[in-house]
C-alpha cells in the first residue's frame, strides 16, 4: 500500500439529534466538533438526520398499504377470469 493515499480510519461518534440517540463506530469522517463519550474519552462527532432510532422502516411509524384496497381495485376494473368467460 502506498503511504499518505488513505484517510485516516478512526472512531467517531454519530449522533441522531431529533431521536436522542449516539453510536461510536469506525468511520474515515472527520468533524470540528467532538464530544465525550460515555467511556471518558473524547471523540469527533458527526450530527445526522436520520439512523436506525428515527428511520420509519425500523421503528415501525410507516405508513400501511392498503392492499386489500389494491386487490379489490384491480378487481373491478378488470374483473375476474370466470366473469370474462372461456378463454379465446
Amino acid at each position: 500500500m502506498k503511504k499518505n493515499l488513505h484517510p485516516a480510519y478512526r472512531p467517531v461518534v454519530f449522533r441522531d439529534s431529533s431521536a436522542g440517540f449516539a453510536f461510536l463506530t469506525r468511520s474515515t469522517l472527520t468533524s470540528a466538533r467532538t464530544v465525550e463519550w460515555e467511556d471518558g474519552r473524547t471523540y469527533p462527532v458527526v450530527d445526522v438526520d436520520v439512523s436506525s432510532a428515527s428511520h420509519p422502516f425500523y421503528t415501525g411509524r410507516g405508513r400501511v398499504l392498503d392492499t386489500a384496497g389494491r386487490v379489490e381495485r384491480f378487481r373491478q376494473r378488470y374483473g375476474t377470469a370466470a366473469a370474462r368467460g372461456p378463454a379465446a
